[in-house]
């Protein structure tokens, strides 16, 4: 597969999880439910996966973290799901949150890494780092104030949807396509 329609890809998957954790959390105590809050988990991986393949020459220590990362979030919103199907509530809005809060500061890294390699324009990174790092903030907002961390978590999610149409329509870059690094400025 292409680094475009790898990055394609990509894209798809960041704005069908969404549809899948959200619709599946509407329907949660229904079998569908829980089959696309895992399948969110499948994409969630998907997603680490696809991004490791493009990032991995231009900035391998990122690429192995975002990989990291993904693989810890898919995870623990798969452990979550189970400990929901177990009639454990709690216990999943805890997994949740720990599963948002690693997203969260381990994607900073990630949007600086696509800013520096110019693979988005800086602003586009910068709101991406900014928007998880509220995110990370978010999620341990939400284990002393229940309900407090959506607000802190809607930048970085609309991040996620204008960068899954990024990615739709762009993909990754091709590997000859990569620009030597450059500083990031919300300019670029």
């Amino acid at each position: 597969m292409s680094h475009r329609a790898a990055g394609r890809l990509t894209g798809a998957l960041f704005l069908a999880a969404f549809v899948f954790y959200g619709g599946g959390s509407a329907l949660a105590d229904r079998p569908v439910g829980i089959g696309l809050m895992l399948l969110n988990s499948v994409a969630v991986a998907a997603i680490g996966g696809l991004a490791f393949r493009a990032l991995r020459e231009p900035a391998p220590r990122t690429a192995r973290l975002y990989l990291a990362v993904r693989a810890a979030e898919a995870v623990l919103l798969a452990l979550g799901v189970a400990l929901l199907g177990s009639g454990a509530a709690a216990a999943n809005d805890i997994a949740y949150a720990t599963a948002m809060f690693v997203l969260g500061a381990g994607s900073v890294p990630f949007c600086l890494a696509l800013g520096r390699h110019r693979w988005v324009p800086g602003w586009f990174a910068w709101w991406g780092a900014a928007g998880y790092a509220l995110l990370g903030l978010g999620a341990v907002v939400e284990f002393a104030l229940p309900g407090a961390g959506i607000a802190l978590a809607a930048p970085g999610g609309l991040f996620e949807v204008a960068f899954g149409l990024f990615l739709l329509g762009r993909g990754f870059p091709a590997p000859a396509v990569h620009r030597a690094p450059g500083p990031l400025t919300s300019s670029a």
